[in-house]
């Protein structure tokens, strides 16, 4: 049976005390959600923009219902941006900085250990050095510091180093103590954050967060490295009216510099949609015509040559290596691979990167076996939620392993690793439950906290581990329907064969790029014979595939990963799930539906 489900959660049903773990593991069963559509609607923006039906349909369950928004969208350009001067504080923040500039005060660029942080960083660190400021940069330690902005950076960092200003990227929205002890020293802080504020907000000259109820930028969306990104383009525009700009120092071209908006914008999973779409489309290309040399060498070191790189790339391939340093070791090392100028020195650093992120895997490998063993021999541990803590676990790797316990299990996950008599967690959930909002009902066991809807982390006492886990656990019961927690397969429109041609794959390329928002489109298709299966690689099928010759069918290849059907030998579908790819074999390029579920 086909079934839709809503998007919001209703109030818990059934409770189970102990489920059995091996329900989990076999018995999930994928909801299908098909978007109901006018076809007229379709009909009509298929024909005033000229594109396919099925192009039409996808568009429209984006949102995109106008012939002109959908050029924008297939077309997206830095001349639609919006002006970054709407940003909440944004002439203060670039008044301050213009100010530091003309006096020669130290300027702390202050990130995160992530790709978004890194990213930001590098930005703001080659803008301001560029256009001749005295810059410095300072990321933290994930292992000793932690998050955000704290006062042992200040104390330790800032004031011995006689910083006059301290720039927030990608974090500072919840570091008050930090800022007080800024303000004590005399230095001003400039917070750029994208996390989500709390009722109050720290200390500063200027706070720029999208994410802020009365910011009217219309860009709450975007990642750290768009804030960032943001404030380059506003202080450009101001020393532009200044008269800044002359023979002897030129504008900056600052699409260049959308490599690193693209890098941190799909690492850190923000919507490809509006602004983020325009930066990621033009940063792809940057990376793909003209990569900078840390780039060139983590291209090479991934094996990404001779071909137009895309998020997939980012997501799976770069991010994870730049993302190992932050994790193992330190994310300076990410920073220098972004802003070297030498080849050389680039090709070591990623070589470095290729080796940390190999340990990476092993860690996580290593961690995620531990928590197989414990859940096998204790199922009740997984409730409507799952909290578990240890002291051997690496507190660098714990997120990465959160998500995929939620793509197991279909629930939000919070993982502590225990250090000398602190909790650090990270958090994931499902698609649809906040946890950032259930943390702020847990706060009272919380030390701080901060994050997005669906990742976000924690830090706290050993001893209030199990009373949090106690009221994590009656937040979800309360505000979640369980049920709910399945594996999703939102399906754009059902297609018939007789539409899949070469012209409608080119169509659908034009949609990219990619991710979160605007997901690769997902076709139903019905009626299907198995005219021929055989297993390939490890345990997927390889098959053939066709309507019957009354309604015309012509054989379609069709590859179904990680399942390996041919033992059970079918014969028909009733219907399958699907996306539509080129595959490229023997310098030949013909159609293939990567089948996703089926019945």
């Amino acid at each position: 049976m086909l079934a839709s489900h809503s998007d919001s959660f209703q109030p818990k049903k059934h409770y189970c005390e102990k489920p059995d773990i091996r329900l989990y593991k076999t018995t999930m069963k994928t909801k299908w959600h098909i978007h109901s559509q006018d076809p007229d609607q379709i009909a009509e923006l298929s024909a005033s923009y000229g594109c396919h039906r099925a192009i039409a349909a996808i568009l429209i369950n984006r949102g995109i219902t106008m012939s002109d928004q959908a050029e924008n969208f297939i077309k997206p350009s830095l001349h639609h941006i919006r002006s970054p001067f709407l940003m909440k504080d944004m002439d203060k923040a670039v008044s301050r900085i213009v100010r530091a500039l003309h006096k020669h005060e130290k300027i702390l660029i202050f990130g995160d250990y992530d790709v978004d942080g890194m990213t930001a960083t590098a930005l703001l660190f080659d803008f301001l050095g560029y256009i001749g400021a005295s810059v410095d940069y300072y990321i933290p330690d994930r292992l000793t510091e932690g998050y955000s902005l704290n006062p042992g950076a200040v104390n330790n960092y800032a004031i011995p180093h006689k910083i006059s200003l301290i720039v927030t990227v990608d974090c500072g929205t919840t570091s008050y103590t930090a800022a007080k002890a800024a303000k004590k020293a005399g230095i001003d802080i400039i917070i750029t954050d994208h996390h989500e504020p709390q009722d109050s907000l720290p200390e500063a000259v200027a706070v720029l967060n999208p994410k802020q109820k009365d910011c009217p930028s219309g860009l709450r969306e975007l990642a750290g490295v768009g804030v960032a990104f943001n404030l380059a383009l506003a202080i450009r525009k101001r020393l532009r009216d200044d008269g800044f700009w002359n023979s002897s120092r030129q504008e900056p071209n600052l699409k260049a510099a959308c490599d690193l908006v693209a890098l941190g914008t799909v690492a850190d999973m923000a919507p490809l949609l509006e602004q983020n779409r325009i930066y990621v489309k033009a940063g792809l290309e940057i990376i793909t015509s003209s990569p900078r040399p840390g780039l060139k060498a983590l291209l090479d070191i991934s094996g990404i040559t001779n071909r137009d790189v895309n998020t997939w790339d980012i997501a799976f391939r770069l991010a994870p290596r730049l993302n190992a340093a932050g994790r193992l070791s330190h994310a300076s090392v990410g920073f220098k691979l972004l802003t070297t100028s030498s080849d050389e020195t680039a090709r070591s650093i990623a070589l470095q990167l290729d080796r940390e992120n190999n340990k990476r895997k092993n860690t996580e490998d290593l961690i995620l076996s531990d928590i197989n063993a414990k859940l096998e021999s204790n199922p009740q541990l997984i409730k409507n939620s799952l909290v578990l803590d240890s002291d051997t676990w690496h507190e660098g790797v714990i997120g990465i392993v959160a998500s995929r316990l939620v793509a197991r299990y279909m629930r939000p996950v919070v993982l502590i690793a225990i250090r000398n008599g602190l909790g650090k967690g990270s958090a994931r959930s499902p698609e649809g439950f906040d946890i950032f909002k259930a943390f702020n009902g847990c706060a009272q066991h919380l030390e701080r906290f901060g994050g997005h809807e669906v990742a976000a982390g924690l830090t706290l006492k050993v001893k209030n581990i199990p009373g949090f886990r106690k009221d994590f656990e009656q937040f979800v019961y309360q505000n979640a329907d369980t049920q709910d927690f399945v594996p999703k397969l939102d399906i754009d429109t059902e297609i018939n064969p007789t539409e899949i041609c070469p012209a409608l794959l080119n169509e659908l390329e034009q949609l990219a790029p990619f991710g979160t928002g605007n997901r690769e489109p997902i076709f139903m298709i019905s009626d299907l014979n198995v005219l021929s299966a055989r297993t390939v690689g490890s345990g997927h099928t390889k098959m053939q595939l066709a309507q019957n010759k009354a309604t015309g069918g012509r054989p379609m290849d069709a590859i179904l990963f990680n399942n390996d059907i041919v033992k059970s030998s079918p014969r028909h579908f009733d219907h399958i799930v699907c996306k539509l790819n080129w595959n490229n074999w023997m310098n030949k390029k013909r159609i293939q539906l990567v089948v996703k579920d089926f019945v």
